[in-house]
């Protein structure tokens, strides 16, 4: 028997499986920006460590969860996996390069935009009907994060932001695409996506300049929390739609504070409690009526 990459079901609930599912990847994702902190690197230099992390732990986990092995579920997945890798890698890459040439605040703001461009390209791709109370609760997810940001939006330029709209596009196509093809391992999609990045990167990272702690601390974040956290929002996708996916992916900007301020003494402004209450209670009450309906 083959052992492939599945996660149990969390009751009968299809819709509540998936949001569960995407929520756990929201959080691990969250410790993105703590680990960073602690580093002490630059932006491709923490590109070039994810992705050789990545690439590292990635085919381990394979070996270790599926008979097929590292080759064999490479073959399985076909050239969708090889697709899905490059997304990440053009979403990866454009963030870094936006947030180098815009002001954090609008990458943050295009980056919400998510949830809506996979419901494009559910329609245009998949011919998925994005339901009513969805667009309801995207847009709602939307004026959550303009709250957050908004001391510090419009201090950016044109060319950083379209940079953040290419990385979300690439994002919203990669969950359209992993939504499609329900086969696909999700570790060997972040696993491929790591090893693009990784060697791209490396042509801009100075390696030979890492001390001995960034490398200890971006191996805790490249070997576990980032990936699994990226292979969990990847594997929600076969439970639930692109956009409720992206919807719930938003949560990060309600936990990432949160961790800073419990890691760092950062307090948050009142425009993130205030934002952040929105997303949440947003999230909160779609799932909640979701769960229902599919019940």
């Amino acid at each position: 028997m083959t052992q492939t990459t599945t996660f149990p079901s969390l009751g009968q609930n299809p819709r509540s499986t998936g949001l569960a599912i995407a929520l756990a990847g929201a959080i691990l994702m969250s410790f993105d920006p703590i680990f960073i902190r602690f580093s002490g690197v630059g932006g491709f230099d923490t590109a070039f460590l994810f992705g050789l992390f990545t690439a590292i732990s990635m085919p381990i986990f394979i070996h270790l969860r599926d008979e097929r092995g590292v080759l064999g579920t490479l073959k399985a997945s076909g050239w969708p996996v090889v697709l899905s890798g490059l997304l990440m890698l053009g979403s990866a890459s454009a963030l870094v390069l936006s947030i180098k040439n815009t002001s954090v605040a609008n990458t943050f703001v295009i980056l919400s935009t998510a949830p809506a461009l996979a419901a494009v390209f559910s329609r245009i791709f998949l011919g998925e009907v994005t339901r009513r109370a969805t667009w309801i609760a995207i847009v709602a997810v939307m004026v959550g994060i303009a709250i957050v940001v908004s001391g510090s939006f419009g201090a950016g330029n044109l060319y950083g932001d379209v940079l953040a709209f290419f990385a979300v596009t690439c994002v919203s196509l990669n969950q359209t695409l992993l939504r499609r093809f329900q086969s696909v391992s999700r570790m060997a999609s972040v696993g491929m996506g790591g090893l693009f990045l990784a060697v791209v990167m490396f042509f801009l990272a100075s390696p030979e300049s890492f001390s001995l702690s960034t490398w200890i601390i971006m191996a805790a974040m490249g070997l576990f929390t980032a990936p699994f956290g990226r292979v969990l929002s990847q594997v929600a996708t076969r439970y639930i739609t692109a956009p409720e996916v992206g919807m719930i992916l938003m949560l990060e900007a309600v936990f990432a504070p949160l961790f800073a301020f419990g890691f760092f003494g950062e307090v948050p402004p009142l425009t993130s409690f205030v934002g952040g209450t929105v997303i949440l209670v947003t999230v909160f009450v779609y799932a909640v009526v979701s769960s229902r309906e599919e019940a």
